[in-house]
């Protein structure tokens, strides 16, 4: 319910989204991009760091969760966003999430 709920928040904002499996790992800059790749060829979108403590977090307290997660750097392709990128362009995210609440 609440992947649907973003989608239509998505849409209805115009905000431009993706839905898929992410790699959830514990290292994130680790200058080798082998794995990356083979997780990419398998149709993982991306590697993050926060939402495996995110859903079991949620699932321990019997919750719902949905990880929405907006992409600020690129390792493989060398691409990162600067401090002041992050803090005002990731604003679509956050709407997105908040018309769930």
């Amino acid at each position: 319910m609440l992947l649907k709920g973003a989608v239509e928040a998505a849409d209805q904002l115009g905000v431009k989204y993706m839905v898929g499996n992410v790699l959830s790992s514990d290292v994130f800059y680790t200058g080798n991009f082998d794995g990356l790749m083979k997780w990419r060829s398998m149709g993982v979108l991306c590697a993050e760091m926060e939402s495996f403590g995110l859903y079991m977090n949620a699932a321990q307290a019997g919750k719902n969760a949905l990880c929405i997660l907006t992409v600020s750097d690129c390792p493989i392709k060398g691409l990162e966003t600067t401090a002041e990128e992050r803090q005002n362009s990731f604003t679509n995210m956050m709407k997105v999430a908040l018309s769930l609440a």
